[in-house]
């Protein structure tokens, strides 16, 4: 057998060996947890194949799969085998078949809804599928490739859910790229995707790649969605040009192209941000994403349209795997209405949107939660002391109650105009994924009996390994693992804490034009490596204690998670907005923090001004203070006072020296992502944080 060809209807070998702890979902917990979605929903379809009792040999033989012969493959038209077993034996589907099983369903519900000017545009499911064809017929027209991507620059529309669904319907790979990137960076992402097409909102953003476009061999056209095209050139069309293309070619054409597709071939590239180098594009099957939507978004209780049609808002980052799933390919598995948000959401108009959609389930990443608590408690603060007592008073009360009527009275007494400013009074799920979030702003939300249910994986395992919902929740954890998939722990230490390993459905079929890099990510069995550290309580929920590259470890040889002590010193000191620990290869830890501040609406950079829960913090503590540049280089002594003191807090439950902070500094700036110190979905970039900040952390350890 060639090296790395592992067939995926045999098992992986469990390894006994001491420090590896295996996992599926047949253990009675998870079974119970498992079972209780479908009893309790009145759904049969995630256990549907195990009741006919059709062997996993007789499911691959009933499935129209490519050829392949090894679990993962580095090439845009290859082909891989499935992880299926016992636990997620599904009929192996495509992103068409999914989309059709849909319509049959949901044909008439609206699926898309657009604000133009006042007025909001719907899209049912019918009309979305037949828009989808249309841009696939477009995208053939243009010259599209089987295995060539198109590539999609812009903020959250119909337009890019249509043009994604079309590339896929067409053969191509879809290849989204953040709005955030700058020329060259999208130059990378459409030349190793050797993009036959590249779809821009406007000009902003077709100016990046017209900087570029002449050492892009594969491309042959440019789509611009929204706005005028300033001037016409040849191969630059307007959405209504590239959508009249499609009249051009027949639906026999399309639908032999179609029927060619396999579900174990690739469909969508995910591109990493690249914090330690080129980013790298993970590549999904059809199979990784019907599979994914469907069993992921059940584990969180999404619910399907037959029971109630669930409503979200879409506006983060679509290139990201986390809306993706969550926002475009659920949305169609489970006949979910996607309302888009404004460009501007992040900038202060995302309440808005809300409001007048009133959703049923909400995700966001920590720092959008972290802004949304900044926000609220600005509000409150500013109200009239009586209305201010209240409130704080029943979210205390809310946060402590164990009994449901006390919340329940209390959320109707105070809370329920709370979360119908928001816009949030119809949401009964609300998620945060794709970074860790910090157990002050869980315990906020608690408050306001707002429960966060955090999901974790990566862009590899198509999004979510590990789920937490209203049948699965635990503070401060990632929830249970996926029903259908499995985890175990490698490299066990003393206090139960290992690399969380990933093995299922959902796993990728490896890195774009990258062999080695995917060697490193899969073991010898197939076994996707998270890079992350975790432990699994005796429930069977997860809890991540940080990541193996971010793990310091001192001159002195000992390991510090770094997380757990950053989240410690903003716990401790609100004015802190972000924290990142030094100490990799040094004497002792050190640290680097920034302010909270207000932004800047039109650039989203942070700006001098002190945001109003920071300039509380420097009242109570009797400082005038107002702005961060009234701070910084010691200036106000009475904060620097009060952070020194803070951090001693935190330093004296350290359970070693080696643990504790010995120096720190306040950055005069706060991170942001066009300052680059956070990434698209604004987690922490901590090598762009070490290169920039240089010469402050050398300071930390003159002699």
């Amino acid at each position: 057998m060639p090296h790395g060809t592992i067939h995926c209807f045999i098992l992986p070998a469990v390894s006994m060996s001491t420090g590896t702890q295996i996992h599926q979902q047949t253990d009675p917990t998870n079974d119970q947890l498992g079972r209780r979605y479908v009893d309790s929903l009145n759904c049969d379809d995630l256990l549907s194949n195990a009741a006919e009792k059709k062997s996993i040999e007789e499911v691959l033989a009933g499935a129209e799969l490519a050829p392949a012969q090894c679990l993962w493959t580095t090439e845009a038209s290859g082909s891989v085998q499935l992880r299926m077993d016992e636990l997620c034996p599904e009929q192996p589907i495509t992103v068409h078949q999914m989309f059709t099983n849909s319509v049959q369903k949901y044909g008439k519900l609206t699926a898309l809804a657009s604000k133009r000017g006042n007025k909001w545009e719907k899209v049912t499911f019918s009309e979305y599928y037949h828009l989808s064809r249309m841009a696939a017929k477009g995208f053939l027209k243009l010259g599209l490739e089987q295995f060539h991507s198109v590539a999609i620059l812009g903020f959250n529309s119909a337009e890019w859910f249509i043009a994604a669904v079309g590339t896929v319907f067409a053969g191509g790979i879809m290849a989204g790229i953040y709005t955030t990137n700058s020329p060259d960076a999208c130059l990378y992402v459409a030349k190793d995707s050797r993009a036959n097409v590249i779809v821009v909102e406007n000009q902003k953003q077709l100016d990046k790649i017209l900087q570029v476009k002449d050492k892009l061999p594969h491309l042959k056209a440019i789509v611009q969605y929204s706005g005028s095209l300033k001037e016409k050139l040849p191969n630059f069309y307007s959405w209504e040009e590239f959508m009249g293309l499609g009249l051009e070619v027949s639906d026999q054409e399309l639908d032999e192209v179609i029927s060619s597709q396999k579900a174990n071939q690739c469909c969508a590239l995910i591109y990493t941000s690249g914090t330690t180098g080129s980013p790298k594009g993970v590549m999904l099957s059809h199979d990784n994403i019907t599979w994914t939507a469907h069993h992921a978004s059940r584990a969180g209780d999404m619910q399907p349209a037959e029971i109630r049609q669930e409503s979200l808002v879409s506006y983060l980052p679509l290139s990201h795997i986390a809306a993706q799933i969550y926002d475009l390919w659920t949305g169609i598995q489970w006949g979910e209405q996607v309302s888009f948000a404004q460009p501007d959401a992040l900038k202060g108009s995302l309440v808005d949107t809300l409001r007048e959609v009133t959703p049923t389930a909400h995700m966001g990443v920590p720092r959008v939660w972290e802004k949304i608590m900044e926000k609220i408690k600005e509000g409150i603060s500013r109200c009239g002391y009586m209305k201010r007592k209240l409130v704080t008073w029943a979210m205390s009360v809310s946060l402590e109650a164990n009994q449901r009527l006390t919340k329940y009275v209390i959320y109707s007494l105070v809370l329920q105009k709370l979360h119908a400013e928001l816009g949030i009074s119809n949401c009964v799920k609300f998620f945060s994924g794709a970074a860790p979030i910090g157990n002050e702003t869980l315990q906020f939300f608690l408050g306001l009996n707002i429960w966060l249910y955090e999901a974790y994986g990566m862009s590899e395992s198509s999004g979510p390994h590990f789920m937490s919902g209203p049948k699965a929740y635990r503070f401060s954890s990632c929830g249970k693992v996926v029903p259908g998939c499995r985890y175990k722990l490698v490299n066990v230490d003393a206090d139960g804490i290992g690399e969380v390993c990933f093995w299922g459905r959902n796993v990728f079929m490896g890195f774009l034009n990258l062999e080695d890099k995917t060697k490193e990510a899969l073991d010898e069995d197939g076994w996707l490596r998270s890079g992350d550290l975790g432990k699994v309580d005796e429930d069977g929920f997860l809890y991540i204690t940080g990541r193996i590259k971010e793990l310091i470890i001192t001159a002195g040889g000992e390991n510090v998670a770094p997380l757990s002590i950053e989240d410690a010193v903003k716990q401790e000191l609100p004015i802190i907005s972000n924290a990142m620990l030094i100490g990799d290869k040094r004497k002792f830890l050190s640290m680097l923090l920034t302010l909270k501040c207000t932004i800047n609406p039109e650039t989203t950079e942070p700006t001098d001004i002190l945001s109003l829960g920071a300039v509380e913090f420097c009242q109570r503590h009797g400082s005038q203070s107002t702005k961060v540049s009234d701070i910084i280089g010691g200036k106000d002594k009475i904060v620097y006072q009060s952070i020194e003191e803070g951090i001693a807090r935190v330093n004296s439950k350290a359970t070693s020296n080696a643990q504790r902070i010995q120096k720190w500094t306040i950055i005069g700036k706060d991170f942001s992502i066009v300052g680059g110190e956070l990434g698209p979905t604004m987690k922490l970039r901590r090598p762009v944080v070490l290169q920039m900040y240089h010469s402050e952390i050398e300071s930390f350890y003159r002699e």
